[in-house]
C-alpha cells in the first residue's frame, strides 16, 4: 500500500481519487485550500485519512505545507490535480506549486499532474510571465502545456529513480468543467489512481488520457524548452531542482 497526497481534494476529481484510494487501502493525505473548504471532507479524514491546508496561490503557505509532509510519514506518490481555470492564480496555482512540491517533498517516487487536452492551444513562450499572483499574464492552456512540459522534464531528469506522467482527466462534469461536460466522470480520475500506486511500473514521461498514452504537444519533449521552463521556475521560487 502507498501514502499518496492528492492536491485540491476537497471537491471534484481530486477528491474522487482520494476517496478511490482510501478504499483501495491506501494512505491518502488530502489538501484543502482553506479550513472552511477543510469541513467538506470530514467523512474523509473520519476515515483516516490526512489533512494539510494551504492556499497554493501563496508560496509561503506551499513551502510550510512541504515541511508539514516531511515531517511526517514518508510520501510515496503526488496527484498533482489542483487547478484553476483563469486569473491571476492560474500559473502560481497550476505551475508554480506543483514545481515546489515536486522540489521539495523529499520522498515520493511518483508525481502525476493533472494536464488537459487544452494544453496544445498553449503558448510555448515564457516572455512576460508573472509567476506570481500580481496579474493574469497566462491563461489556462498555456499553464498546462507548461505543467504537461515539467511532468516530462521530471520524467527526464530524474530517471530512473522517480516516474513522473501527465494526464488529461477528459471534459468531466465537475465544478471546473460543468455539469454539462460530455465525459465519464470515473474515468477521469481512474488513471492517476493508477499512476500513482503501481510501484511496478516503470512508464514514465507519458502523456495519459483515460488509460492510454497518447503524443503531448512537441513543446513538451523539447529539451530547450524543457530546460528554459525549469530555469524561470527556479529562478521565481529560489529553488532549484535538486538531483535524485
Amino acid at each position: 500500500m502507498a501514502h499518496i497526497l492528492v492536491t485540491g481534494s476537497t471537491d471534484g476529481l481530486g477528491r474522487a481519487s482520494a476517496e478511490s484510494l482510501l478504499a483501495q487501502g491506501h494512505t491518502v493525505t488530502l489538501h484543502a485550500r482553506s479550513r472552511a473548504r477543510a469541513a467538506a471532507v470530514s467523512p474523509l479524514l473520519e476515515r483516516g485519512a490526512g489533512l494539510i491546508v494551504a492556499d497554493l496561490s501563496n508560496r509561503n503557505e506551499v513551502v510550510e505545507a512541504v515541511d508539514q509532509m516531511n515531517a511526517g510519514a514518508s510520501l510515496d506518490a503526488v496527484i498533482h490535480n489542483a487547478g484553476v481555470i483563469s486569473g491571476a492564480a492560474v500559473l502560481p496555482v497550476n505551475v508554480v506549486a506543483p514545481y515546489l512540491f515536486t522540489a521539495l517533498l523529499r520522498t515520493p517516487t511518483r508525481h502525476v499532474y493533472l494536464s488537459s487536452s487544452m494544453h496544445r492551444g498553449g503558448r510555448a513562450d515564457l516572455t512576460g510571465l508573472d509567476w506570481t499572483s500580481g496579474r493574469a499574464t497566462a491563461s489556462y492552456s498555456d499553464s498546462k502545456l507548461l505543467v504537461t512540459t515539467l511532468a516530462a522534464a521530471i520524467a527526464d531528469r530524474w530517471a530512473p529513480n522517480v516516474v513522473a506522467n501527465s494526464v488529461d482527466p477528459g471534459w468531466v462534469p465537475t465544478k471546473m468543467g460543468g455539469a454539462s461536460a460530455p465525459d465519464d466522470f470515473d474515468l477521469g480520475h481512474r488513471t492517476q489512481d493508477i499512476l500513482a500506486t503501481d510501484a511496478k511500473s516503470a512508464i514514465s514521461g507519458g502523456y495519459w488520457h483515460h488509460g492510454r498514452q497518447e503524443r503531448a504537444a512537441a513543446a513538451v519533449t523539447d529539451p530547450a524548452f524543457q530546460a528554459a521552463l525549469l530555469t524561470a521556475l527556479a529562478i521565481t521560487t529560489n529553488v532549484e531542482l535538486p538531483h535524485r
